[in-house]
C-alpha cells in the first residue's frame, strides 16, 4: 500500500502545484486537503470491514486532479488503470451541467461504483467543512451545509464510520451560520 500512496500522492501534490492550487482561504499547499482525505480514508478502514483500502486510498489522493487541474481521465488510466480514472471521474462534478445539479449527478455516479468511491466523496466532505473561508457570505456557508447533508443522505449506508463523522462535523458546521 505505501508504494501505491507515494505514487498517488506524487502524482496528485504535482498536479496541484502545476496548477498554483492552494488549500482554500490559505497559503497552504492543497495536498494538505487530499492528505487529509487520504487520512480519514485510512482511519475509516481500522473500522469497517471489507474496505479495499489499495483502492479507495489511491482515489483519496487523486479525487480532485481531474475537477481542479488540467489532469484528464486518460492521464488516470494512463498512469494507474481505468477504474481509479471512473472513480475519479465520478468524483468530479460535471462543468458542463449547471451548477445546482452538478453535485446530484456526481453523488448519482458514485452510487454506481464499488463502495469505497462513496467513502472518498464523505471524506472529502468531512475534511471541508472546517471554518469557512473569509470571504464566504452567510448564505454560501448555509448552502454549503446542506450540501453536505445531501451528500450524507444520498451516500447513507455505505460507510456507517464515516457517515458517522460526517454527521458529527455537519451539527458542528452549524455555529458558523
Amino acid at each position: 500500500m505505501q508504494t501505491l500512496y507515494q505514487k498517488a500522492l506524487l502524482f496528485a501534490a504535482e498536479k496541484h502545484t502545476e496548477a498554483k492550487q492552494l488549500l482554500t482561504g490559505s497559503q497552504l499547499p492543497y495536498v494538505v486537503h487530499i492528505s487529509n482525505v487520504a487520512m480519514e480514508v485510512l482511519v475509516a478502514s481500522q473500522h469497517s470491514e471489507n474496505l479495499d483500502i489499495n483502492f479507495a486510498i489511491q482515489i483519496a489522493l487523486l479525487h480532485d486532479t481531474i475537477e481542479d487541474t488540467a489532469t484528464t481521465f486518460n492521464d488516470i488510466e494512463a498512469h494507474f488503470n481505468k477504474e481509479i480514472a471512473e472513480a475519479v471521474l465520478a468524483l468530479t462534478k460535471n462543468e458542463n451541467l449547471e451548477k445546482n445539479i452538478r453535485m446530484t449527478d456526481s453523488l448519482t455516479r458514485i452510487k454506481k461504483l464499488k463502495k469505497e468511491v462513496a467513502a472518498v466523496k464523505l471524506a472529502d466532505r468531512i475534511t471541508n467543512l472546517q471554518t469557512p473561508p473569509k470571504q464566504w457570505d452567510n448564505e454560501k456557508i448555509k448552502n454549503y451545509h446542506k450540501e453536505a447533508q445531501q451528500i450524507l443522505e444520498t451516500l447513507s449506508g455505505t460507510n456507517e464510520y464515516l457517515e458517522n463523522r460526517l454527521q458529527a462535523k455537519i451539527e458542528e458546521y452549524k455555529h458558523f451560520f
